[in-house]
This record gives C-alpha cells, structure tokens and sequence, in this order.
C-alpha cells in the first residue's frame, strides 16, 4: 500500500504534461475504494492538498464542498486546510496573499466551530517573520484582521495577539 501512496503522491505532483488526467482517475479510484476507511479519506484530503502544480488554492476550495470534508471535524480540518498551508508552499504563498485570505477566512470560520483548532491552524500565519516582506506584510494584514474580528474566541486572540507584537 505504501508503494502505492508514494506513486499517486508522485503523479499529482508531476509537471508532466497531460498527467493531470490520469492523477484525477487515481485519486477517484482511490477515494472509491477507501471512502469508507476515515484515516485513508483523511490521507486522500492531504494528497491533494499538499499537490504542488499551479491552481492548488482552487483545488483545496473545491475540496471544501466535497462529500469527504466537514469542517467541524478536526481531522478533516488538518488533512485539507492544515495541510495545504504547511506543506503546500507554492500554493499557500502565491504572490497575491490569496493563501493568507483563504487561512484567515477558515480560521474565522472555525473560531465559531472550534476555536481550539481555529487556534493551532494559525501556525502559518504567525511565521510571518520568516518570509520577504511583500509576503510578510499580507500574512501580518490578515493576522490583524483575524483579531479586529468581532466574537473573537480566547484561543484565537492569544495566538494571533501574541504573533503581532
């Protein structure tokens, strides 16, 4: 099984022309066979998450309504949305912030869910430091709109007041 993992984690990812349809058919084979099996949906949510090619933002946003995802589970919530945003960082970091905004607007979302999974899904965003300053001003932009939110959960408002000083 791990053979097979690391081939389909392989082919998203190549740069091959003309194998995006054939990553479509393996992950739809996939999840077809595993839909039933949580842990393995949860890998098949990290997969294409973590997909590196262009349009991977549209890709997690499509997942979003997908019949695997639900957001007030937490475990959906790491495998799609956590995933994409720690280990995706061509797509998370796109050049327009719409990374940041996407983070930012799951994170209020989830504040009124779970604030203490809203909370630890900050992690990206509270590096800010660590980036060039194009890229850090828009994670520090969204951070702030994070804590000007109103019904801002306690959880929440620690972690991002204590990333913006």
């Amino acid at each position: 099984r791990t053979r097979f993992i690391s081939a389909l984690v392989s082919l998203v990812n190549t740069p091959v022309a003309g194998a995006a349809p054939l990553a479509q058919e393996a992950l739809a084979t996939f999840y077809t066979r595993w839909k039933q099996e949580p842990l393995a949906v949860n890998l098949w949510l990290q997969i294409q998450a973590g997909a590196m090619p262009p349009g991977g933002l549209e890709r997690v946003q499509a997942l979003l309504n997908h019949e695997a995802f639900d957001m007030r589970n937490p475990n959906k919530v790491r495998s799609l949305i956590g995933a994409f945003c720690s280990i995706n960082a061509v797509n998370f970091h796109r050049a327009d912030g719409a990374g940041y905004q996407f983070l930012a607007d799951k994170i209020l979302e989830l504040n009124k869910l779970n604030p203490q999974i809203a909370a630890r899904q900050l992690t990206p965003l509270t590096r800010w430091r660590k980036y060039p300053a194009q890229a850090a001003a828009l994670m520090k932009a969204q951070l702030q709109r994070i804590k000007d939110a109103p019904d801002l959960s306690p959880d929440v408002f620690e972690v991002v007041s204590k990333s913006l000083v």
